[in-house]
């Protein structure tokens, strides 16, 4: 048996096992299970790098057939984003890899957001309607992302003026959140009855008001103070929206699940409900800190060990599924 680099063919959301990896990490170090935390931190950075240089092969050998003019190709790449801003966060304490993987994700936000803004002007309406579904939240994962490591620079060095840049990045991804949150209900709407399949990304409605959340703590605990309460209401309303989301997302995943077993198979695409699952856990810690209401952070250790037991399993059914590929 051999394996090559050209065989495996990358999907453009690859980076979303990184994201997950990266936040159970997070989630792991605020619990204080250390071990834990430094074991899945060189797993994220190990598969960040792994993961780049299959990218980067493939593209040399056999050319990436990914098609930059399709939204939800660019859309799905905002996780190479995120990945890099959550490993950055967890690692911000050594300033060159806080700088290194701050620039990478910058760059790569801008260009990925130029081209994204290009592709929905030009689908415009029901054909963009048509096309939206969970992952394209990662827009705003990953802009959030970015807030919290200029939050990361702020705290890390004597440029305070980088807290200035975090809030209205913040704000942008509450906003993009917002836009595309309205275009994946106006879809539910119009498809209730047509819509087949329980989609995994679909927990990244709630990721993506976690990571907001985190951001926003990370804002607040640097704000001056005629910012800071309207930062932590700002806060408290992601988080709550955040939970709101979980009871809706439970029952839909069970109704459809009921309808179409065959939708259990493994998939890349369930790395999207473990990030989701990790980040709010992370988020209600810093919301049991940020408000003294401790039995949040009971809530955060159940998520974490929720979080922790779906990261095993796609971990193990992902690496089960590259050794029959490659058996065969």
């Amino acid at each position: 048996m051999s394996v090559r680099l050209a065989d495996v063919e990358p999907a453009p959301d690859v980076f979303a096992a990184v994201m997950a990896t990266g936040i159970l990490s997070i989630a792991a170090h605020r619990h204080r299970y250390h071990w834990v935390s430094d074991t899945l931190g060189v797993l994220a950075t190990g598969a960040l790098v792994l993961l780049v240089a299959l990218v980067i092969g493939h593209a040399v050998v056999r050319r990436v057939r990914w098609d930059f003019s399709d939204p939800d190709v660019t859309l799905r790449l905002f996780t190479f984003v995120a990945a890099c801003a959550v490993l950055d966060s967890r690692l911000a304490s050594q300033r060159a890899v806080l700088v290194t993987l701050g620039v990478v994700a910058v760059s790569a936000w801008l260009a990925l957001a130029v081209l994204t803004a290009r592709n929905m002007w030009i689908r415009r309406g029901p054909a963009l309607r048509d096309e939206a579904h969970g992952a394209w939240e990662l827009a705003s994962v990953g802009t959030s992302g970015l807030a919290i490591v200029a939050t990361q620079v702020a705290a890390h060095s004597s440029a305070h003026w980088w807290l200035g840049l975090a809030v209205p990045v913040w704000v942008a991804a509450l906003g993009i959140y917002a836009l595309m949150t309205w275009l994946i209900l106006w879809r539910a709407v119009t498809e209730r009855h047509q819509h087949n399949g329980f989609d995994p990304d679909s927990w990244i409605l709630m990721g993506g008001l976690a990571i907001a959340t985190l951001a926003g703590d990370h804002i607040h605990a640097l704000a001056p103070a005629w910012l800071a309460p309207s930062i932590r209401v700002a806060t408290v309303v992601t988080w709550g929206s955040a939970t709101a989301w979980i009871p809706v997302l439970i029952y839909i995943g069970l109704q459809r699940i009921h309808r179409w077993p065959a939708t259990l198979r493994f998939a890349g695409v369930w790395w999207a409900m473990v990030f989701p699952l990790g980040m709010y856990s992370a988020a209600t810690d810093a919301m049991a800190t940020e408000t003294g209401q401790r039995s949040l952070a009971t809530v955060s250790l159940v998520f974490f060990w929720i979080a922790l037991g779906a990261w095993l399993i796609v971990a193990g059914a992902g690496s089960l599924r590259v050794v029959s590929k490659f058996a065969a």
